[in-house]
């Protein structure tokens, strides 16, 4: 049910095309099953309402030092500096856990996702994927 409330479509709107729409019970719950299979998802909570607001996606790459991140907020986190808290508090763990580096990815049009990665150290790759994503990279050598 907390996954259902956060894959809102605002939520899911620059995120890859079939996660995206409106979900019920039975997509979230198969959703959250898929990223299961495909990597770590951490949930976030609010440590004052202790509500969900969020979710940090981790991917290992071929590397276990390279991770992939992806992030969502519950629309009602938004605005309100969640994201780069839990971008930068994930990034300050990265830097104790010997991670090498971090590459997120960003639809173009996302404005605030590109600003919350830049803000925490996140450097644009030269080139946009076809799918309009741009990737966004933090190298903690």
């Amino acid at each position: 049910n907390v996954v259902q409330e956060i894959l809102t479509e605002r939520v899911t709107q620059n995120l890859p095309p079939s996660w995206q729409g409106s979900y019920n019970l039975t997509r979230a719950h198969h959703w959250i099953n898929d990223r299961d299979k495909e990597g770590t998802n951490l949930l976030a909570v609010d440590k004052a309402g202790k509500q969900a607001i969020g979710m940090i996606i981790l991917f290992e790459s071929e590397a276990s030092s390279n991770l992939r991140l992806g992030y969502m907020l519950n629309e009602s986190a938004w605005g309100k500096g969640f994201a780069s808290e839990l971008v930068g508090g994930f990034v300050n763990w990265c830097r104790h856990h010997d991670i090498h580096s971090v590459t997120g990815g960003v639809e173009q049009s996302n404005i605030a996702s590109r600003r919350v990665l830049e803000k925490c150290g996140f450097q644009a790759e030269p080139d946009t994927h076809e799918t309009g994503e741009q990737l966004f990279t933090l190298r903690l050598l």
